[in-house]
């Protein structure tokens, strides 16, 4: 599936502990998909095998094509990766924190100059590109991550809970701009507890203690409200559902 992500039967534990287990579901390129699931569902671990921080012999990851196991370096240079933690130079300018990313990916300095202007066009940074990353807001960081994970013009785009820490308006502002990425082709898997972050048109997995328990449009498998049938998937109960957004909105 060029340009997609095909995850199957993918099983990883810690120890006693299963953290995943036969796990399979498939993304075709150009659809956004969100990954929704309490903490502790097994988002991050199934995020750590897809950027090889984890390995396991159980099951198969796919990318853009490329077996991530026999093929890893060409698989990995398919995916961009924006992690839950952030992980950018706040000595840096945003402009210097996606040239050094680029140079990494080995991309010339003129061509490096070229992409990161893009990409900060398309994430509305273009008049960010000469502050200090320490000196952005937590929404603008996010973008400026979004940014920098777009520099090497990846067909996959990973998200790990994005929005977390971030306020109301920066969160929708986030979503939205990653709704435009896979409008305009990209392949996006977002991981996420919140189901306010999921539209109705979304291709949604829903994940929890390590399986799958609901796979297709976010609209059909939400029926009557996402909310409701996620706490009815998950066992969660609304005070610990309450908890996360907080947690989220914090």
């Amino acid at each position: 599936m060029s340009g997609g992500l095909r995850v199957s039967d993918l099983s990883y534990r810690f120890g006693s502990k299963t953290a995943l287990d036969g796990v399979s579901f498939a993304i075709e390129a150009g659809q956004f998909c969100a990954l929704l699931g309490p903490n502790g569902a097994g988002k991050s671990t199934l995020f750590g095998l897809l950027t090889r921080l984890f390995t396991t012999r159980d099951g198969r990851i796919e990318v853009a094509g490329h077996d991530l196991a026999r093929a890893p370096r060409a698989a990995l240079a398919r995916i961009g990766v924006v992690f839950q933690q952030p992980t950018l130079d706040l000595d840096l300018t945003v402009r210097r924190n996606l040239l050094y990313f680029a140079a990494l990916h080995g991309i010339t300095h003129r061509e490096a100059d070229l992409r990161a202007a893009a990409a900060l066009e398309r994430l509305g940074m273009s008049e960010r590109a000469g502050e200090l990353a320490r000196e952005l807001n937590g929404g603008h960081r996010r973008r400026m991550e979004i940014a920098r994970a777009l520099i090497h013009r990846p067909d996959v785009l990973l998200l790990d809970e994005p929005t977390v820490g971030l306020d109301a308006a920066s969160r929708a502002a986030i979503t939205r701009h990653v709704h435009d990425l896979a409008d305009d082709g990209m392949t996006v898997l977002w991981a996420t507890h919140l189901t306010d972050e999921v539209l109705p048109l979304d291709r949604l997995v829903i994940l929890h203690h390590g399986r799958v328990l609901a796979d297709g449009i976010a609209g059909q498998v939400g029926r009557p409200r996402l909310s409701d049938r996620f706490l009815a998937l998950t066992g969660a109960g609304e005070t610990g559902l309450l908890a996360q957004n907080k947690r989220g909105l914090a």
